[in-house]
C-alpha cells in the first residue's frame, strides 16, 4: 500500500465517529439527490406517456376553428406523406352534461362540462393506439349505440354504463346519449373532460352532415411533431398544432422545477463537503507535529498533499456509493409501490421511479469532484508546513 494512503486510512480511522458522521452527511445528500430526481423523471416521463395515450401527434384544424367538409382527398395526400402512420378525421365540440334528478330515488342532480370527439373509432384507434378505450368500445361507438367517458367525468356525474346523459352545447341543443362505457388514461386532464362518440352522431347533433373540425394524425417520431406539422400544414392549407405545442408550458415548468430542485439539493452535498473540510483542518492541525516530522524525515510536499487529498477522496466516495446504493433501494420501492398523488392537482394518479444512468454519472462526479475540492485548502496547508519551524 503506497505510504500516502496508508496515512489517509489512519487519520480516517483516528477519528472514526466524525468520519462516520461525515460519510453519511455525503450519503444522505446523494440519496436525496438521486432520489428526487428519479421521481422527477418518472413524473414527466408518465405525465408524457398518459398524456400522448388519449392525444394525436399532431391535429389539423382550419384557421378560424371553424368546421369543413371531409375531404378524402386531403386524407389521402396526408397518408401519404413518408412519415405519416395514421390519419382520422374528429369533430368536436364543447358541452355541459346532466345527470338526471330522481327524487323516488334520491338521486341528485349533477352537472360537469367536457369536450365531445367525434370519431371514426377505426381509424381514430389507428391514431391513437395506446388508447384501450378506442379498442374495447368500437363496436358501441361505430353503431351509434352511445357515448364513451373518461372515469373520472363519469365519477363526477354519478354514472356508470348503460345509464343515460342529457348534453346540452352552446347553442342550447340538448339530447339524451346512452353511456356505452368508460376509460381511464391516468392523466387527469384528459379522464375528467373527454368524452367520445361516432362522428354520425356527432354530426346530427350539431346539425353538421359531413363536416368536421380537422385531422388527427399519428407519425414515426412524436419528438419531430413540430417540423412534420408545418410540412403537413403548408400542403393542405389548414393550421397545424403539434402535442408539443400544446404542452409546451407544462413541459417546461416540469424541467425547470426538477432542474431548481437539483440545485438545492445539491446543496446538501455541499453541506456534507464542508464537514469534510473541516474534519481535514482538524487533522491537520492535529497532526502539525507529526507533519512535521515526516518533512524531516524526507516526504515531500507533494505527498503531505496526497495524503489529504486521499482523504477527501475516501470520504466523499465512499458517501457517493453508499448514497447512491440507498438511492436505489428507495427507487425500487417506489417502482414496486408507487406513490399515490391527487389526480385533480397533478393530472396523474400514482408517481412511478424512471432511473437515469446519466443522472447516476452526473450526481457521482459532482458529490466526489465537490469532496476532493473540499480537501484542497487542508491539504495545501499541510503541504506548506515548514519541518524547521514546526520542530522549534
Amino acid at each position: 500500500m503506497p505510504f500516502t494512503l496508508f496515512l489517509a486510512l489512519k487519520h480516517i480511522r483516528k477519528r472514526l465517529l466524525q468520519s462516520i458522521i461525515t460519510v453519511l452527511g455525503v450519503a444522505v445528500g446523494v440519496m436525496v439527490l438521486v432520489t428526487a430526481l428519479s421521481l422527477f423523471n418518472g413524473f414527466i416521463s408518465q405525465l408524457l406517456r398518459s398524456t400522448l395515450q388519449a392525444t394525436p401527434h399532431i391535429t389539423l384544424t382550419g384557421f378560424d376553428s371553424a368546421t369543413f367538409s371531409d375531404d378524402k382527398a386531403i386524407m389521402k395526400k396526408i397518408a401519404e406523406h413518408p412519415d405519416v402512420v395514421a390519419v382520422s378525421p374528429f369533430l368536436s365540440t364543447e358541452v355541459l352534461m346532466a345527470r338526471r334528478a330522481n327524487s323516488q330515488l334520491e338521486i341528485e342532480g349533477r352537472q360537469a362540462f367536457s369536450q365531445i370527439l367525434g370519431i371514426d373509432p377505426e381509424l381514430e384507434a389507428s391514431v391513437l393506439s395506446d388508447l384501450p378505450v378506442l379498442a374495447n368500445q368500437t363496436e358501441s361507438i361505430k353503431n351509434n349505440q352511445g357515448i364513451v367517458l373518461g372515469s373520472s367525468l363519469a365519477a363526477r356525474l354519478g354514472i356508470i354504463p348503460n345509464d343515460d346523459i342529457l348534453v346540452n352545447n352552446l347553442t342550447q341543443g340538448r339530447e339524451s346519449f346512452k353511456v356505452a362505457g368508460t376509460f381511464r388514461v391516468g392523466n387527469e386532464l384528459i379522464d375528467s373532460v373527454l368524452s367520445f362518440v361516432s362522428i354520425p352522431t356527432l354530426q346530427e347533433y350539431l346539425g353538421k352532415p359531413g363536416e368536421v373540425s380537422g385531422y388527427h394524425i399519428r407519425i414515426k417520431d412524436p419528438e419531430q411533431a413540430n417540423v412534420i406539422g408545418q410540412e403537413l400544414g403548408q400542403m393542405t392549407g389548414l393550421l397545424a398544432s403539434s402535442w408539443q405545442n400544446i404542452f409546451s408550458s407544462l413541459i417546461e415548468q416540469l424541467k425547470f422545477q426538477k432542474a431548481l430542485t437539483s440545485m438545492v439539493v445539491f446543496l446538501i452535498v455541499l453541506v456534507a463537503a464542508m464537514g469534510i473540510a473541516n474534519i481535514l483542518i482538524l487533522t491537520v492541525a492535529e497532526k502539525t507535529q507529526d507533519i512535521g516530522i515526516l518533512r524531516a524525515m524526507g516526504a515531500t510536499q507533494g505527498q503531505m498533499m496526497r495524503v489529504f487529498m486521499y482523504e477527501g477522496l475516501l470520504l466523499g466516495g465512499t458517501g457517493t456509493i453508499l448514497g447512491v446504493i440507498l438511492g436505489l433501494l428507495i427507487g425500487l420501492y417506489f417502482t414496486l409501490k408507487p406513490f399515490p398523488l391527487p389526480g385533480d392537482l397533478y393530472f396523474i394518479t400514482a408517481l412511478p421511479v424512471q432511473m437515469q444512468f446519466f443522472d447516476f454519472a452526473w450526481i457521482c462526479l459532482v458529490s466526489i469532484a465537490t469532496s476532493v475540492i473540499a480537501a484542497i485548502i487542508p491539504a495545501k496547508r499541510a503541504s506548506s508546513l515548514d519541518p524547521v519551524s514546526v520542530l522549534r
